[in-house]
């Protein structure tokens, strides 16, 4: 063979090797292109109208939240002298009366009552009575300061570590902040469709931080894909068996004030959008993980086989998910301690327990959303072995 027709052949691969990869990034398009019109659409259809949302009348309170000082407290004896009783003076940092100085009723510190110092910067609620008379009340305490100061210690580790990419996840978690807020909370109180808000506000998470994190090509778009398909059957599990297990939603005190204050909020609808959102990190990692593992497979052996490549990005997976089938049910029993310890002091049976609708609701979340994890990985290594083995392993912008 005489090195003219070999240098032929070689540039006759790069152009098949190119085309394949065109042909791949075309198909990811086509395949992309539903879900980016789907998620459009229900954002213009269920965008909220941001009105002022307000509890209905005789239920709100005619009391403002300000800022304040403890600047005193003086301890005395309760009436009966059985008890210390605290008289805190404060003084008022925000709000109509700023740099008064005033009283707190007097309280006695214990369980569920704050020990106040001087120094505590305080939150307190700051009500006027029918005569006018201004009242203040110890609300809780500001935390602004060491959440802030621990967000930044957060955000400086994830960049000092993962450098632009860090940087780019963390701007994510913005993102993800002001879809909640702008969209998904407000669409909620308009009276859309809960399961649809959860999935049209995932959807966009999904898209801005994942491509943000990890650039526009074609392993972002395979594992975007992936998590898109698996939140797609979390909500169908999710709306089957909430519905089978005749969840009602009014586990909690906070959703039977919320059902008082905003009738048109369906709770039901609402413990399936929490399933939805609450699942979608997990999801996120495990696709995004899953992916590139399947790419840096096919590129240590090229050679490797359709069928091959499946195989070992599974064996992958299956680690994987043997490693965080857990991490949902986890998060959710955590959440719900308080609750389980409450129901273990009392005793009641086991099976009474887990079937109650309370903790029912916390095995339905758990269970759906791990059943949405573990589905996540053999979709997602499918789709990469399919796209880095069609496509050569490019990972050029789709």
């Amino acid at each position: 063979m005489t090195p003219d027709h070999h240098d032929h052949q070689h540039l006759g691969e790069l152009d098949l090797g190119t085309d394949r990869a065109t042909r791949v990034r075309r198909l990811l398009a086509l395949a992309m292109a539903p879900c980016l019109v789907a998620t459009a659409v229900a954002l213009v259809v269920m965008w909220p109208a941001h009105a002022k949302h307000r509890l209905p009348a005789g239920q709100d309170t005619p009391v403002d939240l300000v800022h304040a000082s403890v600047t005193k407290v003086v301890s005395t004896t309760c009436q009966g002298g059985a008890r210390r009783c605290d008289t805190v003076t404060v003084q008022i940092t925000s709000g109509p009366d700023a740099g008064d100085t005033r009283d707190l009723p007097p309280q006695s510190p214990g369980a569920g009552v704050p020990d106040l110092r001087a120094g505590d910067k305080i939150v307190v609620g700051r009500s006027v009575d029918a005569t006018g008379r201004v009242d203040y009340y110890f609300s809780d305490y500001q935390r602004s300061r060491p959440l802030l100061i621990l967000a930044l210690i957060f955000a400086v580790f994830v960049v000092a570590i993962a450098r632009w990419k860090g940087l780019a996840a963390v701007l994510g978690v913005g993102a993800t902040y002001l879809v909640l807020v702008r969209f998904v909370l407000p669409s909620l109180l308009d009276g859309h469709s809960p399961i649809g808000v959860a999935l049209a506000g995932s959807a966009v998470i999904v898209l801005v931080v994942v491509y943000a994190a990890h650039g526009v090509n074609t392993r972002t778009t395979t594992a975007v894909l992936g998590t898109l398909a698996s939140l797609a059957l979390t909500g169908l599990l999710a709306s089957a068996f909430v519905h089978a297990t005749r969840l009602t939603g009014l586990s909690s005190d906070e959703a039977t004030s919320l059902q008082t204050a905003a009738g048109n909020v369906p709770l039901q609808g609402l413990v399936l959008a929490g399933i939805i959102i609450g699942s979608l990190g997990v999801l996120n990692d495990v696709t995004v993980t899953q992916a590139s593992a399947v790419w840096e497979v096919y590129l240590a052996n090229p050679s490797r086989s359709l069928a091959e490549l499946y195989r070992s990005g599974m064996r992958i997976g299956r680690d994987h998910i043997a490693s965080t089938v857990y991490t949902l049910v986890l998060a959710y029993a955590g959440a719900a301690l308080p609750l389980l310890l409450l129901f273990t002091l009392t005793n009641r049976p086991f099976g009474d327990v887990i079937t109650g609708d309370v903790v029912a609701e916390e095995i339905v979340r758990a269970l759906v959303g791990s059943i949405g994890l573990v589905a996540s990985v053999p979709i997602t290594t499918g789709l990469a072995a399919l796209v880095s083995h069609h496509g050569g392993g490019t990972e050029v912008g789709t």
